[in-house]
C-alpha cells in the first residue's frame, strides 16, 4: 500500500520533472536557432546564447534522467544474468539496486555540496552571468526521485528473494 503510493508519487513527479527537461530541450532549439539566423541574416547574436545552452543542456539531460529510469532507457547489461534462475537473478538484482540507491545518494548529496560552494562563491556563466547554483540544486532535486526507484526495486527485487 504505501510503497504503491511512493510509486505512484516518484512517477508522477518523474513526469513533472520530465517536462521541465523538456523545456530545457526546446530552449535549446529555440536559442540556436534564433542565434544561428540572427548571425547570418541580421549579423546580431543573442547575448549569451552559449551560457543558455549550457544550462539548458544541464536542464534537459539532469532532469530527465528519472523518467528515463522508469521507461527503462538506460544501459544495460544482463545477458549473462537472464540466463540464472529466478532467485538468483532477484538477489543480484537486490545487490545491483542496493549499490545503484547508494550511488544516488551519493551523487545527490555531493552535488548538493557543490551548488552550495557555488552560491558561496558567487559563481555565475561566462557570458550572461547567470548564477550557477540554482541549476545545480535542479539537478541534486531531480536525482531525488531516482533514488526513490532504486529503494522501489531494491524492495521489490528483496521480496522476490524472500517469497521463493
Amino acid at each position: 500500500m504505501v510503497l504503491d503510493k511512493v510509486a505512484k508519487f516518484t512517477h508522477l513527479l518523474s513526469g513533472w520533472l520530465e517536462w521541465v527537461g523538456l523545456a530545457g530541450l526546446l530552449l535549446i532549439m529555440i536559442i540556436t536557432c534564433v542565434d544561428v539566423a540572427g548571425a547570418k541574416i541580421f549579423t546580431w547574436r543573442v547575448p549569451g546564447a552559449i551560457d543558455i545552452v549550457m544550462l539548458s543542456q544541464l536542464v534537459a539531460i539532469g532532469f530527465a534522467v528519472a523518467f528515463t529510469q522508469i521507461l527503462g532507457r538506460h544501459v544495460r547489461v544482463e545477458f549473462l544474468v537472464a540466463k540464472l534462475p529466478e532467485r538468483a537473478q532477484a538477489v543480484i538484482g537486490s545487490i545491483i539496486n542496493l549499490f545503484l540507491l547508494a550511488l544516488f545518494i551519493l551523487i545527490v548529496w555531493r552535488i548538493s555540496v557543490f551548488g552550495h560552494s557555488l552560491q558561496v562563491a558567487g559563481e555565475v556563466s561566462a557570458s550572461a552571468a547567470i548564477p550557477l547554483y540554482p541549476f545545480v540544486y535542479g539537478v541534486a532535486f531531480a536525482c531525488i526521485p531516482v533514488c526513490l526507484l532504486f529503494l522501489l526495486d531494491f524492495l521489490s527485487s528483496l521480496a522476490k528473494v524472500i517469497k521463493r
